[in-house]
């Protein structure tokens, strides 16, 4: 390891003018070097990792299945060669022209409303045969994906996806199936077969049409886009498709269902919610279109390409890099050449030799040991520059670095943070303040007004301030204002349709998420996620058990993935469709301990999670039904496959610190959770994966409590304060780097989050609540009008009425003297 780590470091000082010449040639050599080298460094290399709304399309298709499931795709193909044979002699599906494979499709529809459980379920496996491409006629993965692409679309055009729906709802409320699993001491596989078979082949369906080819005919551009209103309308007994399935999370949570399937349902789910309310760049789109009609200035740039074209920060030094050098130092060896790694140089072009206190403050944070960030030198390089320095500089003014100039956001300015600067300014020079005016600059002293000028320039409206304003008048003003247009978005129907049973959904995905993460104990009274993948008979030999170990590992991933992008996404939509929609659901979020949750999920080896190898390449769909089964071996199963990171674990810690992100931004009472849980030292070891997306939502989460931390602990941090200055956005007066900012002082945390929610029930009652007794009802006070009223009664209380009256009112005395008196 020491001498990968020598490879990649190149000299930085010289010790004479004779040799300034050859050093600079292996400097520039060793730079080069470095930047081939850096993907087969084992210390922290960099992740050529592109941030999107899913993995390749190959790979979210291998996910669906476990590799517990792989002989079920044999059975698949015989249930299909057997019905098939016996209606279409002599030919393969292939041959057959498109009218045929319609008739043939008809009739499998037909066969599946049979009362027979059992060839119901064969012809289900059919049908997921031709979702699945049917293989065995294929030769290439290609032409799986080919034909697998062309049967949904013909799947779909002969409305198997509404017949499925009314299976699926069957099998929810199957109470037979329900109640025999959960008197089962152990579930396995067998338990979910139908419920696997009907959730794969929707699953397929929905993923295949939602992803645009080149090649799609405007037919089946217009079948994608009538399928994405179809699942995003409540066409479906009167909700959404995905609420149908967040009622099979919220049962499988609530032990009323221990059999169902969780990865399938949670995969469904997600891909439904990113196809029916658009990915990360449609919400992009929708935000620019948003702030058009708002007449609110344009975006200053776009978040996705900036983040993409970001470089990351230097990883820090190992411990055991640390113990090294200092164990060299103990034997005389400082005499050698002081060495600092080139990615290092790319940030700071000369160094300070005099800035020489951090290796003492570091001492008083034991938690930091390791916390070097872009440009920190080791201790041991820090006692060799600090000698002397030579009379030549550090590097000629030709050769610098050359890196972007200023920063990579533009800076922003709310209007609120103007009018506290215009309040200090007054009371300091005037002595009385005007308000909310931020256009009165009389009195003030020239400098005051530069900064005003500047501050403007800045200013940043967002959408969802226009919103909070625009609902304040609604709720102070309900008769001039009128009643409230709501568009009909898809965003819209899902979260009236999630509103009653908000609160059991997040807390469900919560329990799912607790479950599958790598930090969580085994517990008894624990939800069992592994239902969908434990074989009837469990293995018998060291190879089985391996490959159900990695099984259950990459089981627990995926499930992972999809939450944490499920929720990012439902945070998103909400937020752009109304702010105190997105502030519901958050706030359900940290009432369930969310923000514990994610920091426990972080305080792990998080290289070891990104870098983990929990798959098997000869068995993921569609290479295990295309080429032959190569002999596994404990050797082939440990040395997993050759990709440098895990795409879905790497991509799951990102959204969950978006998701971390978005909760806490500007709530004091939220950012006061990440310190008093001491989020630090866990967010500084996520700076060890050398991703600049991740390490920018890593320096987001450390800028906001920066203030809360203590004078000792910015002062042993600089250079993660540097990192944060250089990558994350800057708020032109946010005192963040000193903590004399007001909103660091003393807080009432309680009140902050009580007055939040108020405003949200508030928003909650006047917008969805249509029968509430408010004060604007108008009231009759005519007695006969009142009297006159039919009132309908039911149909046995004629009946009964003699009986009713005897019991409650002739055998009841009436105290008339009470009466009298009480009023």
């Amino acid at each position: 390891m020491q001498q990968q780590t020598d490879d990649m470091e190149v000299p930085l000082l010289n010790d004479s003018n004779s040799n300034r010449q050859k050093s600079q040639a292996q400097e520039r050599d060793g730079f080069n070097h470095q930047l081939k080298d850096s993907e087969g460094s084992m210390e922290s290399p960099n992740l050529e990792f592109e941030y999107g709304d899913m993995d390749n399309f190959t790979a979210e298709l291998s996910e669906l299945y476990s590799y517990t499931e792989e002989p079920e795709f044999s059975l698949n193909r015989d249930y299909f060669e057997e019905d098939f044979k016996n209606h279409v002699k002599g030919r393969r599906w292939m041959e057959l022209s498109m009218e045929e494979q319609r008739v043939y499709v008809m009739r499998l529809l037909d066969a599946l409303e049979v009362t027979d459980r059992d060839k119901r379920l064969k012809v289900a496996r059919a049908i997921l045969y031709l979702a699945q491409g049917v293989f065995d006629e294929c030769d290439t993965e290609a032409d799986v994906l080919y034909w697998s692409r062309h049967n949904v679309f013909l799947l779909y055009d002969m409305g198997i996806f509404t017949a499925l729906l009314e299976l699926l709802s069957m099998e929810i409320d199957n109470n037979q199936a329900c109640s025999s699993a959960v008197r089962k001491p152990a579930i396995s596989l067998a338990d979910s077969t139908e419920l696997r078979v009907l959730l794969s082949i929707m699953y397929l369906m929905v993923e295949t049409i939602r992803v645009e080819t080149e090649g799609d005919s405007p037919e089946r551009k217009a079948a994608r886009e009538a399928f994405r209103t179809e699942l995003g309308s409540p066409l479906y007994n009167g909700e959404p498709f995905a609420l149908l399935l967040f009622t099979m999370v919220t049962k499988f949570c609530c032990m009323n269902a221990p059999h169902f399937p969780m990865k399938k349902v949670l995969l469904l789910l997600w891909k439904t919610i990113l196809f029916t309310l658009g990915g990360f760049e449609e919400l992009q789109e929708l935000k620019v279109r948003m702030r058009e009609q708002l007449n609110l200035s344009a975006l200053p740039e776009d978040s996705i390409k900036v983040v993409r074209h970001m470089r990351a920060a230097s990883p820090p030094a190992s411990a055991m890099e640390l113990i090294e050098q200092q164990q060299q130092q103990k034997r005389g060896r400082r005499s050698r050449r002081p060495l600092v790694k080139q990615d290092s140089l790319d940030t700071y072009n000369e160094r300070d030799p005099f800035k020489n206190d951090d290796a003492r403050d570091e001492e008083d944070d034991p938690e930091d040991v390791d916390s070097g960030i872009e440009g920190e030198v080791d201790p041991l390089d820090r006692d060799v520059i600090i000698q002397p320095p030579p009379p030549p500089p550090l590097r000629p003014p030709t050769e610098r670095v050359s890196f972007p100039r200023g920063l990579p956001w533009a800076p922003k300015v709310r209007e609120k943070d103007i009018e506290h600067f215009l309040e200090t300014s007054r009371n300091k020079f005037i002595g009385f303040t005007l308000g909310n005016d931020i256009d009165t600059l009389v009195g003030l002293p020239r400098p005051i007004h530069e900064s005003v000028k500047t501050l403007k320039q800045h200013k940043y409206v967002s959408i969802a301030e226009v919103q909070i304003k625009r609902e304040e008048e609604l709720q102070q003003c309900p008769m001039t204002m009128g009643e409230e247009e709501v568009e009909e978005t898809p965003a819209e129907i899902l979260y009236l349709g999630m509103l009653p049973s908000l609160s059991q959904y997040v807390i469900a995905l919560l329990k799912l998420l607790l479950a599958a993460a790598p930090t969580s104990k085994a517990k008894t009274d624990s939800i069992n996620i592994l239902a969908d993948i434990l074989p009837e008979e469990m293995p018998i030999t060291v190879l089985q058990s391996m490959k159900l170990g990695i099984d259950v590992n990459r089981h627990k991933e995926i499930i992972v993935k999809a939450i944490s992008a499920l929720l990012l996404l439902l945070l998103k939509h909400f937020k752009l469709n109304h702010i105190y929609q997105f502030e519901y659901v958050a706030q359900h979020l940290v009432f369930a301990n969310c923000i514990p949750l994610i920091l426990k999920f972080f305080n792990q080896n998080i290289m070891s999670y990104i870098s983990a190898k929990n798959s098997i390449c000869a068995l993921d769909f569609p290479h295990c039904v295309v080429h032959e089964m190569p002999e596994l071996t404990a050797e082939s199963l440990e040395a997993g496959d050759s990709n440098q990171f895990c795409w879905r674990n790497l991509f799951s810690c990102i959204n969950l610190l978006r998701i971390l992100n978005k909760i806490t931004k500007w709530k004091h009472s939220r950012t006061m959770m990440l310190v008093v849980f001491k989020s630090a030292p866990i967010l500084k070891r996520a700076l060890k994966v050398k991703q600049a997306m991740m390490q920018l939502y890593v320096l987001k989460l450390l800028k906001i409590q920066t203030k809360y931390l203590g004078r000792q602990w910015r002062k042993s941090n600089m250079k993660t304060m540097s990192a944060i200055y250089q990558k994350v956005r800057h708020r032109l007066n946010d005192d963040w780097a000193y903590g004399n900012d007001i909103d660091a002082r003393p807080w009432d945390f309680q009140a902050e989050e009580c007055a939040l929610r108020e405003s949200i029930e508030k928003f909650n009652a006047r917008r969805y609540d249509k029968n509430q007794n408010s004060e604007f009802t108008p009231v009759d006070n005519c007695l006969q009008s009142v009297l006159g009223q039919r009132v309908d009664l039911p149909e046995d209380f004629h009946y009964s009425y003699e009986m009713w009256l005897e019991r409650e009112v002739f055998s009841q005395p009436i105290q008339w003297e009470g009466l009298l008196q009480a009023q």
